[in-house]
């Protein structure tokens, strides 16, 4: 098979409305999953099924990169879903170096190479502050972190640069927070409003970077096909806002009052360290897509919150 693209992380909140989309269109889809049987049932219509993990750094899966027309590397475990252990921090450190490094060898040693490689990547990248005066809006251009979600950003992205060497079109994209409310920090943040007890988390100064699942695969899907779209790429929408207006946001359109927000103390009870990332945040602006008139469907957060709960998606 020629000219098909290779989506890992495509049982995924975003990778399953990117691989449904591309589908649809009539592009040949090939996933990469550990289940290759979940993958079938998440995602029906692909080409191909094609066991992978990030820890395989050889194997069948090799075969597929020879003569894709793109690759779309989605796969990380979450950081954010469990407890904060030496353990946890590694598997998550481990699960994105090494499958990108694994992605592109295999590229590497493919006599019909990809046209362009898009790797996820975060705005992690950028640190993590309290308040969302304590920095101006980043662009691409701000200087990367310190802190361990930095740090991941920056190995993450550092893994996918080699593949510019063997002429592939690369994208880093920066996603901020994904609003879905089928998962994320959004379908979380509904449950307790959904008792009446919703509110912000932490001081609620810190800033949401955000979009909206449809824009975030909207961008995947022109990144995919327009040559002036390389490099990194902030993937956010241009209002961001502080915790305790988007749980006020979230609180109006749920018709719920914001009246409890969790402190960072019960945040910490649940998440160990990964809580001093859960009530930080960044502020970035979407340089690249606005130089390059990107429409985003959803600027406003109000109008993106409305639509997502209506649409349950």
């Amino acid at each position: 098979m020629d000219g098909h693209i290779v989506i890992t992380g495509a049982t995924g909140v975003i990778g399953k409305e990117v691989a449904k989309r591309l589908i649809t269109s009539g592009r040949k889809v090939v996933v990469f999953a550990r289940s290759t049987e979940a993958a079938k049932a998440k995602v029906p219509g692909a080409a191909a099924y094609v066991h992978w993990d990030s820890d395989m750094a050889t194997g069948e899966w090799t075969k597929w990169i020879d003569g894709a027309y793109g690759v779309i590397h989605l796969a990380g475990k979450p950081l954010l879903e469990a407890r904060w252990t030496e353990e946890h921090k590694k598997a998550c450190y481990d699960s994105r170096i090494d499958g990108t490094r694994a992605l592109v060898a295999a590229m590497t040693a493919a006599s019909a190479k990809p046209k362009v490689f898009l790797s996820s990547s975060a705005i992690g990248y950028y640190g993590s502050f309290e308040r969302c005066q304590d920095t101006p809006q980043l662009g691409e251009s701000g200087a990367p972190g310190k802190d361990f979600l930095a740090q991941i950003c920056f190995d993450w992205e550092k893994e996918a640069l080699p593949a510019e060497q063997l002429g592939i079109r690369v994208i880093r994209l920066r996603t901020g927070i994904v609003l879905s409310s089928k998962g994320g920090m959004l379908q979380k943040m509904m449950t307790p409003f959904d008792f009446f007890i919703g509110g912000s988390i932490g001081s609620g100064q810190q800033c949401i970077s955000w979009i909206h699942l449809d824009d975030e695969v909207e961008i995947i899907l022109e990144a995919l096909d327009k040559e002036e779209f390389h490099g990194p790429i902030n993937a956010v929408a241009p209002d961001p806002v502080n915790m305790k207006d988007f749980a006020d946001a979230l609180g109006s359109v749920m018709h719920r009052p914001s009246l409890f927000p969790v402190p960072k103390l019960a945040v910490q009870v649940l998440m160990g360290e990964g809580a001093e990332y859960a009530v930080k945040g960044q502020n970035v602006k979407p340089e690249f897509l606005q130089q390059h008139g990107f429409s985003f469907a959803w600027a406003h957060l109000h109008d993106a919150l409305a639509d997502l709960i209506s649409r349950k998606i």
